[in-house]
């Protein structure tokens, strides 16, 4: 009797150990937004979902992230907005729309600043990127977590329109992002800027609210713009970035152990992404052309030249220093 009464109180023990010990992970366990704006299909996403699923395995679990694409949970700037409500504790974004609140941080985006991709990882790593980030940092108090290669913007128009030389952007009604980081180049050449949200550029374009927009091969094949736009001219104006940002609560209650991890996963999903927008980008002109749009290859260097003769880094609003160091690095 001793025996058998002694087998059913370690098997009721384990039990309710192992009910506890459910209760505990389930209790323990932190879930947290991921919040985008572009589409499932995009290596953007799909290393989000990845990055999500590696920190949870690495966290044994203590960390759920559910990630958020194609403006679910708002418009950029609507998800800039909240990682400081705390409606969502992480983000892609470019440096246009966090320089909202860190001007600085937005010198990246004044044209022809960066000569290829290369160049712009090379700023990845720098001292001036970390400078940048860190001046971000200090004054919103949210956290940069890593850089990732966004692409060339280019331009794409209506067949009435195309772009092959500076002169040819006067007077162009061009949609661009809602942030003032990209008003330069087309203002600088004589075009007006239009700004509109990301999500309502196809339907501005397909029923001629605007004639043109600019963004990298890749998302002109993504959200099918390539489809109402018979003109794709490689002015390659701004070599373009994301940066993945945590909100402060977020970042603030990580400890030492997952603030690593978090970190050499985010960074391992900018490089991933990275990677796959560069092989994108080498194959996407010549699949335009089959598909019937007309590319254009433009003198980048005499678009470069308008532009600096109608405007400099210091009238943006950015340091001419930061300017300098990136133009110069090696």
């Amino acid at each position: 009797m001793n025996k058998r009464f002694a087998i059913k109180l370690l098997a009721s023990s384990a039990l309710l150990a192992g009910a506890l010990g459910t209760f505990g992970i389930a209790h323990a366990q932190t879930k947290l937004k991921w919040a985008h704006v572009y589409e499932v299909s995009e290596p953007f996403h799909k290393n989000a979902v990845w990055a999500g699923e590696e920190i949870k395995k690495r966290t044994n679990g203590r960390y759920e992230i559910q990630v958020f694409p194609a403006s679910s949970l708002g418009k950029e700037s609507d998800i800039n907005q909240g990682l400081t409500l705390g409606t969502v504790d992480i983000i892609y974004t470019g440096a246009s729309f966090a320089g909202r609140s860190y001007q600085p941080l937005s010198v990246t985006y004044f044209p022809f600043i960066f000569r290829d991709s290369e160049h712009l990882l090379k700023y990845a790593k720098s001292d001036v990127f970390k400078e940048l980030a860190k001046g971000y940092d200090d004054k919103t108090g949210n956290h940069v977590m890593a850089l990732t290669y966004y692409g060339a913007r280019n331009v794409t128009s209506t067949a009435s329109r195309p772009i092959a030389k500076p002169e040819d952007m006067k007077g162009l009604k061009i949609r661009v992002p809602d942030a003032p980081a990209y008003l330069a180049f087309p203002k600088a050449l004589g075009a007006n800027p239009t700004p509109i949200a990301f999500a309502e550029v196809y339907l501005a374009l397909q029923n001629g609210t605007v004639d043109a927009q600019e963004n990298p091969l890749p998302t002109i094949e993504a959200k099918k713009f390539y489809e109402v736009q018979k003109n794709i001219s490689l002015t390659g104006h701004i070599i373009d970035s994301l940066l993945t940002i945590m909100s402060p609560s977020a970042w603030g209650k990580l400890s030492p152990e997952d603030r690593k991890i978090f970190g050499e996963v985010l960074s391992e999903a900018a490089d991933k992404t990275g990677r796959e927008i560069i092989a994108a980008e080498m194959r996407l002109a010549d699949e335009f052309k089959k598909r019937g749009n007309n590319v254009i290859t433009v003198d980048k260097n005499a678009f470069r030249q308008a532009v600096l003769k109608a405007t400099t880094p210091a009238e943006q609003g950015y340091r001419q220093q930061d300017y300098d160091r990136i133009v110069n690095m090696k």
